[in-house]
């Protein structure tokens, strides 16, 4: 085969593909000027009313589902305030003794837990037990004269006082005998006239000696005299007293406990001087704590005598009940204490000194509704609004502002006035989704 022969189909295949190739380039650039205007026909056209269904329906498959929650009217609501108080101890004590002396036991410690009338500490009473013993002596005596004195004289000294009276006659009826013979010897000169007189004396002693002892005999045989008695009693009583002033003194020497309850404080040791009612220990009772709580006094009113209040303590709730309203009111905070008695179980779970807080509920009178606060919405102008529910003309649900005042706010609620009416669908959750005018679907029918 020749070399000519060869080139010339090569110059023709190089032909074919350049004219294919511009053919499709051609039928490109045709096709694109015919989109172009295709779309600039479409665009310059008017809208058509067949075209409105699939925008409706494409709306509709769009509707937002809407949870809401149908109010009701109140009349009037509850507030509660808490007020803050303390955990006291019914009865605290510095206990101590009622006189001096020389301090030789102390029988508890710090933290001991006590009953009533336990032996706490004591005194030294020697001194006192030795003045005891010198006047049990002195009523002894005294009460062996009054026996005496009660029992009246015995017959031994009643038949002495008789023989006295005898003999004392029998002097007497001699120195008679003697006067008459004096007489005749003076008469005849045989004496001098002081040897008579001296019979006479004689005579005159006897008598009054005589009289004497007939009284002393007539007392005998009379008794005792009831002054006398009487006299001697009073002394016994006298002595007595003391007696008893003295047990008084030495059981006041030993210390006893009040009340039950626990040693707070160990102030004095043994061997120490202590004076009249110093401290020698503290005393705190615990058996039925109570709570005091400062109130104003719109409160106290409300506060009734036997009335069970809830009182909170380090975290956890204790039932109390209202056992005495102070009638004085505390200067410093202007309120009136009120006095709250716990449970006895509720001892071993506080201590004097907590801090309590009660909590005082009070009804007010006003209507509104209540609305979770997540229902709010905040207006303009620092208003609040909510949003409605409400069935449009074609039977659909759309979304509805709603202008509200704020009334009173508790934890998740809040109680609310204004263009509400009772069964109305108030929007719950979501409120930033929807707007006045929106269509949604009720999920919560």
């Amino acid at each position: 085969m020749k070399k000519g022969e060869l080139h010339q189909p090569k110059t023709f295949s190089k032909s074919a593909k350049q004219i294919q190739l511009f053919q499709w380039q051609l039928l490109l650039i045709i096709s694109i000027v015919l989109g172009l205007g295709y779309l600039l026909g479409q665009r310059n056209q008017s809208p058509q009313p067949t075209l409105a269904q699939p925008v409706v329906k494409k709306t509709q498959g769009n509707i937002l589902p809407v949870e809401t929650i149908k109010i009701e009217a109140v009349q009037s609501y509850q507030t509660s305030q808490t007020f803050t108080g303390e955990v006291q101890a019914s009865r605290s004590s510095e206990v101590g003794f009622e006189r001096g002396g020389k301090l030789i036991e102390v029988l508890v410690d710090e933290g001991d837990r006590i009953t009533e009338g336990m032996p706490l500490a004591k005194l030294d009473t020697a001194n006192l037990e030795a003045e005891k013993k010198s006047l049990l002596a002195q009523k002894a005596q005294a009460q062996a004269v009054l026996a005496e004195l009660e029992n009246g004289t015995r017959s031994e000294q009643i038949a002495a006082a008789q023989a006295s009276v005898r003999d004392l006659e029998q002097q007497l009826e001699l120195e008679k005998l003697k006067s008459s013979r004096r007489e005749y010897l003076f008469r005849e000169g045989a004496i001098a006239r002081e040897q008579l007189e001296e019979i006479s004396f004689n005579s005159k002693a006897l008598n009054e000696r005589l009289a004497n002892a007939k009284s002393n005999l007539s007392e005998l045989r009379n008794g005792t005299r009831v002054e006398q008695i009487k006299a001697q009693q009073a002394a016994v009583d006298g002595l007595t007293a003391q007696i008893e002033n003295l047990d008084i003194s030495i059981t006041k020497s030993s210390l006893k406990a009040p009340f039950e309850g626990i040693v707070a404080a160990r102030n004095l040791d043994e061997g120490t001087v202590v004076e009249t009612g110093q401290s020698i220990l503290r005393l705190v009772e615990d058996i039925q704590p109570e709570v005091k709580v400062g109130l104003p006094l719109a409160m106290v009113s409300k506060m009734e005598l036997g009335s069970e209040q809830q009182v909170k303590i380090a975290g956890t709730n204790f039932s109390a009940i209202v056992n005495a309203i102070l009638p004085e009111v505390d200067p410093a905070t202007r309120t009136r204490s009120v006095i709250l008695k716990l449970a006895p179980s509720a001892s071993n779970q506080v201590a004097p000194g907590q801090i309590t807080r009660l909590a005082v509920s009070q009804t007010s009178s006003t209507d509104g509704y209540w609305l979770p606060i997540n229902a709010l919405v905040k207006a303009d102008k620092g208003l609040w609004s909510c949003l409605a529910v409400v069935k449009t003309d074609n039977n659909q649900t759309k979304i509805e502002r709603r202008y509200v005042e704020l009334l009173e706010t508790q934890e998740d609620r809040v109680l609310v006035r204004g263009t509400l009416q009772p069964g109305d669908s108030i929007v719950v959750n979501g409120t930033h989704r929807f707007v006045p005018g929106q269509l949604v679907r009720l999920i919560n029918n």
